[in-house]
């Protein structure tokens, strides 16, 4: 009887009957070769071709295996990084999707009888994380690979640097807002002395206004009155050279003001605008509606107007110069000397002022390097 034609029922019904997964005691891992019953199944273990495969497996039993159990390992951990990457997954679910192509490897022709002793041996030889639960072995594919290695710790390494300019500037708010509030406490908290006098017979005066005290005033009212006019010319002395030190400067800034000062040289922080500017040096051209400003790129020229948050301070080497931006000595020029990593500090020499020649030690969030 010949072949049945393509397009015959017969062969339409074969073809139907042949998709799809069937049953794993009726396929021949040598041959690789799938029969649909038990009779076809023996057929086939009769025939030439397979006896000559029994025979070539015979010469070397362990070759066939070995081969077999790294074919069927390979394309199992493929599925897995490929599919799930290095997400927990139930080993149930992999070996299901796996036997869903019907040219795949079947266990019975590997080294391993159960899925459970291929799920333990890939724990033991480090190919994945495996631990055990009620509900069964789960597996959690490790990534090896030279280029995912050097992807994951240049992430880590941004992540990191994002996270520590982050504290700094933190760190450099808070501590501008704890300054700010001990200065103004210090204003406002009065200071109070101590009356004393010489002698218990002598009389305490006090002068209320000018026509509080009409008769002679006592000794001890004279006393009292030279040196409240003694203190008095002192801190009127103490006032004129501290509006002498003090002279043209401004309004007192917030601590976000601090870095927006025309002609200084700040670094942009901010990602917004591309690899292209982050991490570059600027020079502030003007200062913009209080809390912005348009600064001027050393590399291109571009000019940018960015706001306060998008910009910080830059230290310079030793010995150039430098604009104190915060504290008694604000906005005077100086030298930079030396610098103190331990106390974030650093040492300048004031060089312009009554002051000229002064050594100070500044924050390094106080001052930034002079255009």
């Amino acid at each position: 009887m010949g072949k049945a034609d393509f397009l015959s029922p017969k062969a339409i019904g074969n073809r139907i009957k042949s998709k799809g997964l069937q049953k794993l005691r009726w396929y021949c891992q040598m041959c690789q070769k799938q029969c649909r019953d038990e009779n076809g199944f023996k057929c086939h273990c009769m025939a030439e071709s397979h006896q000559r495969q029994l025979l070539l497996a015979s010469e070397d039993p362990n070759k066939f295996m070995d081969y077999f159990s790294d074919e069927f390992k390979n394309e199992f951990l493929e599925l897995l990084r490929r599919r799930f990457g290095t997400k927990r997954v139930h080993n149930n679910i992999i070996y299901n999707e796996y036997i869903n192509d019907r040219e795949h490897v079947h266990m019975n022709s590997t080294q391993w009888e159960t899925l459970t002793d291929f799920t333990k041996w890939l724990g033991r030889e480090g190919f994945c994380k495996v631990d055990e639960t009620p509900k069964g072995w789960y597996i959690q594919y490790i990534d090896r690979d030279p280029e995912t290695i050097r992807r994951q710790e240049e992430q880590a390494r941004k992540k990191k640097q994002d996270l520590d300019d982050e504290e700094r500037s933190a760190k450099f708010i808070e501590e501008q807002v704890r300054r700010g509030r001990g200065d103004k406490e210090e204003e406002e908290t009065p200071v109070f002395t101590e009356l004393k006098r010489e002698s218990e017979e002598e009389k305490v005066a006090f002068n209320l206004g000018a026509s509080s005290s009409v008769a002679g005033p006592s000794k001890s009212s004279s006393a009292l009155g030279a040196s409240a006019l003694k203190a008095a010319a002192s801190s009127s002395a103490k006032r004129k050279d501290t509006s002498a030190d003090t002279r043209g400067e401004k309004k007192k800034k917030s601590a976000l003001e601090e870095i927006m000062e025309p002609n200084i040289v700040v670094k942009v922080v901010t990602k917004r605008l591309g690899e292209k500017y982050h991490k570059k040096k600027a020079i502030i051209m003007e200062v913009r509606e209080k809390y912005g400003a348009v600064v001027k790129m050393i590399d291109s020229g571009d000019k940018l107007k960015l706001d306060q948050n998008h910009v910080e301070t830059v230290i310079p080497a030793p010995g150039k110069q430098v604009l104190i931006l915060n504290g008694p000595h604000r906005e005077r020029e100086a030298l930079l000397e030396g610098i103190d990593e331990k106390n974030f500090s650093a040492t300048l020499t004031i060089a312009t002022g009554l002051q000229k020649g002064k050594t100070v030690s500044v924050a390094y969030e106080d001052f930034s390097k002079l255009a």
